[in-house]
């Protein structure tokens, strides 16, 4: 088997060194762009809702309660999906978020989160992964629908003014305030389960 590897790849080579360069440079265009088309076409895929909760542990838990709240349904009919929150736009971004996520495929053939019951043991190990990353890229996703820049404070009620022109002047970001927003805020474990879980 390996020779016969080694004499494709010789006569892939061979093949190659016949050539000018052009034909070789034409078909390195054409296999990146079969390349990149693959990958841009599994990356958009793979950022839809039916693909999030194709997994029952989402399905059946996150994604019923983001259906109660105003991401799901509103006056405006404007929706935010799983990826809209938690998958960033920009290309760079967005290439590490997915490969973070196969952390996420693992725990998925582990059965981590596989039950109710297993997910709400985890929750709130889960949630605060997902808060701090929104702390340390500033709510970046928030934001791409979300500024203080673009916000008219004066037509929010007196509370959500007060509190979002202290939180702008503080420094503060979306996930400070806002936690629980789309989904059930957890439940704190006593402090030996959390540390038990660490």
């Amino acid at each position: 088997m390996a020779d016969g590897r080694r004499s494709l790849f010789g006569r892939f080579g061979a093949f190659l060194r016949r050539r000018s360069p052009i034909v070789v440079l034409v078909l390195g265009v054409v296999a990146g762009i079969v390349f990149w088309g693959g990958f841009n076409t599994a990356m958009v895929a793979s950022n839809t809702t039916a693909f999030c909760i194709s997994c029952h542990e989402m399905r059946d838990t996150v994604y019923k309660e983001y259906q109660e709240t105003m991401h799901y349904s509103n006056p405006s009919g404007v929706q935010a999906t799983c990826a809209d929150c938690h998958v960033p736009r920009q290309w760079v971004h967005k290439v590490v978020r997915k490969v973070q996520a196969t952390r996420e495929l693992y725990h998925k053939a582990l059965g981590t989160i596989d039950t109710p019951e297993k997910f709400e043991a985890k929750r709130w190990v889960l949630a605060n992964r997902v808060w701090d990353q929104m702390k340390a890229t500033d709510s970046r996703e928030c934001r791409n629908c979300h500024s203080f820049e673009t916000m008219d404070t004066t037509e929010q009620d007196r509370s959500a003014r007060k509190k979002h022109i202290r939180a702008q002047e503080k420094g503060e970001t979306c996930i400070d305030c806002h936690k629980g927003i789309a989904h059930e805020y957890p439940s704190r474990p006593r402090e030996k389960e959390e540390v038990a879980s660490k």
